[in-house]
């Protein structure tokens, strides 16, 4: 992108204001978690962001600070509190980092009087400037909020995978949301790029309701092998696979049972997003991504140590063939065919 067309796109989506403080957060490597040459160039991206925003702040009246922390190694892992503080005393927090700090991020916007607005963007590339950044994000708004509608309306999802697997989400007494590229009021926290509906699965908390009827088989890609993970009642059970890859795994979700949740479902609607391996856009492309662990910072009731998203767009490892919504009064909306969102469906 141009630095005109940078601006732009900055303007249009944090709309930075005169008087306000802007701060970008970087986290840096350090001691076991290792440097690597997106990560490297993510930093150097930064830096020109940031530039770009000092010039911007010499017009508009606004100040820009840049502050580096120690990585967490996991995504949603808590960001440090003496982080938190320095940020929620910001109007707009740009967080271009390695490892996702949303759902650290997230409460700190919503927390009662902030003053805070957050772009979360881990694992921001540069090459996204050609991509996903290029969306026209009136479009995604409308796109975004169309699919918060369909998911507050339905209370259950009907998911079968490339993989011949079948999974169903119970999305009863839960409502959905919309990440539509707006990071203009204090309160909001996108992902950046943007462009996804979502919504959090009922994890059976309602003792009026019962337990919740996620069940099935969720498939995850991982270099070189398939694992699948059996789900009932909205947490993994078991896992199928290479008995390797799967004992590592069991080992992960024994360390803590919160991350058996199954946190997220969610549909991307960013027309320019394409499939590449780097979850922050491949969740945007239009087709389905689920998540497990926390999901209390998206409207659901677990808090756990972390949140990792599986992406199953066309053209993954991994594609979710179907994705049909089923609504309270029986009828059903086939959102994603043949892996891929249905706009015509999206006014």
């Amino acid at each position: 992108m141009q630095e005109e067309e940078k601006i732009k796109m900055f303007k249009d989506v944090f709309k930075p204001k005169s008087g306000e403080k802007v701060l970008f957060l970087v986290d840096i490597p350090h001691d076991d978690i290792k440097d690597n040459k997106n990560w490297s160039d993510r930093r150097e991206m930064a830096n020109e962001w940031y530039n770009t925003f000092k010039n911007m702040a010499k017009k508009e009246g606004f100040t820009v600070e840049m502050h580096k922390y120690n990585a967490t190694g996991v995504n949603n892992t808590p960001v440090p509190q003496s982080v938190i503080d320095k940020a929620s005393k910001s109007n707009l927090v740009i967080a271009m980092t390695e490892y996702s700090g949303s759902s650290s991020f997230k409460p700190m916007c919503q927390k009662e009087g902030a003053i805070t607005r957050c772009a979360s963007m881990p694992g921001v590339e540069r090459r996204m400037e050609k991509s996903a950044f290029l969306a026209n994000y009136y479009d995604v708004k409308i796109y975004a909020n169309s699919i918060k509608k369909m998911l507050t309306k339905a209370i259950g999802a009907e998911v079968l995978f490339s993989t011949g697997d079948r999974l169903f989400i119970d999305l009863c007494n839960r409502m959905g949301s919309a990440d539509e590229g707006d990071c203009s009021k204090p309160g909001q926290t996108i992902n950046f790029p943007s462009g996804e509906g979502y919504i959090a699965p009922y994890e059976g908390e309602n003792k009026e309701i019962g337990d919740s009827k996620t069940n099935g088989i969720l498939p995850d890609y991982q270099p070189g092998v398939i694992l699948k993970y059996k789900i009932k009642n909205n947490k993994i059970v078991d896992i199928i696979g290479k008995e390797k890859e799967s004992n590592e795994k069991r080992k992960f979700f024994n360390e803590k049972d919160s991350r058996r949740n199954i946190a997220e479902l969610g549909v991307g609607c960013n027309p320019k997003a394409v499939v590449t391996g780097n979850i922050l856009e491949d969740e945007k492309v239009g087709g389905l991504h689920i998540a497990y662990g926390m999901s209390s910072h998206i409207g659901g009731t677990v808090k756990s140590d972390m949140h990792q998203d599986i992406c199953f767009p066309k053209g993954a490892p991994v594609e979710a063939k179907s994705l049909t919504l089923l609504n309270e009064d029986e009828t059903k909306v086939e959102l994603i065919k043949n892996a891929e969102l249905r706009y015509d469906l999206l006014k």
